[in-house]
């Protein structure tokens, strides 16, 4: 039977666990303080290696990650740009935009598809649609990137708006649609920066707001928020962009 090793088994690692079970495949775990060499020597060829941890872990994860692994690792972090893996010269990683939301007790609950692309992705798919999760395959290159800068302007403008505005992503458009429309202007300023590419900002736009109606009474902010508008502001700094309106939100 084939292996899939899954690195990280918080909420987001055990939703793709049991969808992977159910695909069919043994999954082989890896936590915080394994021996990734060790387990790499028992598990030299595992289907897919899905790296679930967070933002802040992935780089240490794709630096330390076994040669043999290296082109079977696929990711799914929130703010990730081909930037991260090309910076650890990972080739067309299989990456997927997960939409849907786990939290601890509650079953995982999706706004619209996960756009997932590379070698395992007809994998992920089979794993998340036995578990009623939608996902739906996409292309590399410009087709996978439109969908990590949407998830990235979705997610950090409704964090970053949320610091002031607090409420749900349709109070946010209801009621401060300037706003939100400002702080996204800068998160996208920072995203081209990110990918040296000018994305199309209308259909980013329309993109975001296919998934506040999807989840309207979804909270704009949380634990994470400081940390994403901090990262923001440190790329705005690297880049010499002026994003007054994220500055003024940093106080």
């Amino acid at each position: 039977m084939s292996e899939v090793v899954v690195i990280g088994l918080g909420q987001l690692g055990r939703v793709f666990a049991g969808g992977l079970l159910r695909a069919g495949r043994t999954v082989v775990p890896l936590n915080r303080g394994d021996d990734m060499n060790a387990l790499a020597q028992s598990h030299p060829a595992p289907e897919l290696v899905l790296a679930a941890v967070a933002e802040n872990d992935l780089h240490g994860v794709l630096a330390a990650l076994p040669d043999a692994w290296k082109p079977r690792a696929a990711l799914i972090q929130n703010e990730l740009l081909p930037r991260d893996w090309e910076k650890h010269r990972y080739v067309n990683p299989t990456v997927i935009s997960v939409w849907f939301e786990k939290k601890k007790g509650t079953d995982a609950r999706p706004l619209i598809a996960s756009p997932v692309a590379g070698p395992g992705a007809a994998l992920l798919c089979r794993a998340l649609h036995s578990i009623e999760l939608p996902c739906r395959e996409v292309a590399l290159g410009d087709e996978l990137l439109f969908e990590l800068v949407r998830k990235n302007v979705y997610i950090l403008t409704t964090n970053i708006a949320g610091l002031k505005t607090g409420g749900t992503v349709s109070q946010l458009w209801a009621q401060h649609e300037g706003f939100a429309r400002q702080v996204a202007s800068e998160v996208m300023d920072i995203q081209d920066a990110l990918t040296g590419v000018r994305h199309d900002r209308d259909k980013l736009i329309a993109g975001m707001l296919e998934a506040f109606e999807a989840d309207p009474e979804h909270g704009c902010t949380g634990r994470s928020a400081p940390a994403r508008l901090a990262r923001a502001l440190q790329h705005a700094d690297t880049f010499g962009l002026a994003v007054p309106t994220l500055r003024a939100l940093a106080g």
